[in-house]
């Protein structure tokens, strides 16, 4: 059912063509016609600030804050690339300087950059739609949709079965550090990326084909390697509503339980940006506590921007992240983990000699190197869905009981094997987890277990570009 609000006059309803998703509401708003999608899926159809006409795209757009994080010289070379130019880089705090001397300087400057872009029009408000974005970056491509996700659907504790779920254990402790940049903001800058299960390629794939026909708002090489991206308003109701229905029919309750037995929908996880998304939750909260319930519904700071990606884009590759344990001889580690394994999942073994990894079915291999040996540990039975799940419950109980060890999250096996071969550490590699099981394992598990993969390298993240605003105006 739709409705029509036009000033001065009673609300006309219709039928949606399909029965879908989506209710139309069209509200005044400070002279400006307001459409709001109501919908039983969680989104919010956005109006996306950009920067106005003439700006340098290839200055304005910045990676993901929490890349580079040790390596400041990056985010130096990024300052001197945009040099003067507005850029997205006076909007963010790289996490590189993250509760660093100066942190609170930085913050302040951000919020004033934030306002004097607003004030000064350097960002313009786009027409509400759906933003349509083509990244190509290391010889691949892949395709997302622009869109806000309601934070009352959202929950990152392990075992929720809320409609938009985080994909790895939150760690509390990192929210309260983000939430001094986010708090007293009026914009967001999202990176986060969120995967939905979509085989049939029903909600973003029908807009990719039909990209020649939509208004193109960017189209930019990205700095420091970055690749190129595009991006496409998706502003026609039929456009929008067929996003919604789409959406709608992957979390009908009978198909999902077809698919994962009796289990709550889960529509949207987490792939990027999981403590952002969770920083914006605990902002909500804090907002929601302070105004009346009438106020809730039409408060931005209800929704944050993402980017939504299907799982099954050929263009999103999952990498590994392997491990290494320093601080503990490489025989010693070997019989600790060996017990912890024994205990948490019924039966395991060691096996001297390279063997490939394995996850999944009836066992999971787990590859090791020290400094004096290489072999494998073998869990028959595992408890969990993945074998990185296994390891890392084994290593949580090493890092207890053997003081002075820590672990290290590493990508490339061939550094692994460098650490590993030092002494006194003992690196584990791990296999790509493949795409197919990210949405079981966040299901029945509850959540992956942290670092499990990486979706690609640090120059292949999400770009800032897009804004919009969270205060209330």
């Amino acid at each position: 059912m739709r409705l029509l609000f036009l000033a001065g006059c009673a609300p006309v309803r219709w039928l949606q063509p399909d029965g879908g998703a989506g209710n139309s509401l069209r509200m005044e708003e400070k002279g400006k016609m307001e459409e709001r999608y109501q919908n039983d899926v969680a989104v919010e159809v956005p109006r996306v600030l950009l920067p106005k006409k003439g700006t340098n795209y290839y200055k304005w757009a910045v990676v993901a804050c929490d890349q580079f994080t040790s390596q400041p010289e990056y985010w130096e070379e990024a300052k001197r690339i945009a040099g003067k130019a507005p850029s997205t880089l006076e909007l963010i705090l790289p996490e590189a300087y993250l509760e660093k001397p100066g942190e609170e300087e930085r913050i302040a400057g951000i919020k004033t950059h934030m306002h004097e872009y607003l004030d000064k029009g350097v960002l313009e408000e786009m027409p509400q739609g759906f933003v349509l974005v083509t990244r190509t970056v290391g010889g691949s491509t892949r395709t997302g949709l622009m869109m806000a996700l309601d934070l009352e659907a959202y929950d990152y504790a392990k075992g929720s079965e809320t409609l938009i779920r985080a994909s790895e254990g939150t760690i509390v402790s990192r929210i309260p550090p983000r939430m001094r940049i986010r708090e007293g903001a009026p914009i967001e800058l999202p990176h986060i990326l969120v995967l939905i299960d979509d085989p049939d390629r029903t909600v973003i794939e029908p807009l990719a084909l039909k990209k020649s026909e939509l208004k193109k708002l960017y189209d930019t090489d990205l700095m420091q390697e970055g690749g190129h991206i595009t991006g496409h308003l998706v502003s026609g109701e039929d456009d929008i509503f067929g996003v919604l229905n789409a959406l709608g029919r992957l979390k009908d309750a009978a198909r999902f339980r077809e698919k994962y037995g009796e289990h709550a929908p889960l529509l949207f996880a987490m792939g990027d940006g999981n403590h952002s998304f969770a920083t914006a939750k605990a902002c909500w909260e804090k907002i929601k506590a302070g105004i009346p319930e009438s106020e809730w519904a039409d408060h931005p700071a209800r929704y944050a921007l993402v980017e939504v990606e299907n799982v099954h884009d050929e263009g999103i590759v999952f990498e590994p992240i392997h491990r290494v344990v320093f601080g503990a001889s490489g025989n010693r580690a070997i019989e600790t983990l060996l017990r912890h394994l024994k205990a948490q999942n019924g039966c395991a073994r060691v096996e001297l000699g390279r063997m490939p990894c394995a996850q999944g079915g009836d066992e999971h291999i787990i590859p090791f190197i020290t400094g004096e040996v290489e072999g494998a540990f073998v869990v028959t039975c595992p408890k969990t869905q993945l074998a990185v799940g296994t390891l890392q419950a084994a290593i949580d109980e090493l890092l207890k009981e053997i003081a002075g060890t820590e672990v290290d999250y590493i990508h490339g096996a061939d550094v692994v094997k460098e650490l590993s071969k030092k002494g006194g550490a003992i690196g584990f590699l791990l296999p790509a987890m493949r795409k197919s099981e990210f949405f079981p394992t966040v299901i029945y598990d509850g959540a992956l277990p942290r670092k499990t993969f990486s979706m690609g390298e640090a120059n292949e993240k999400r770009y800032y570009m897009e804004c919009r605003r969270i205060e209330k105006e």
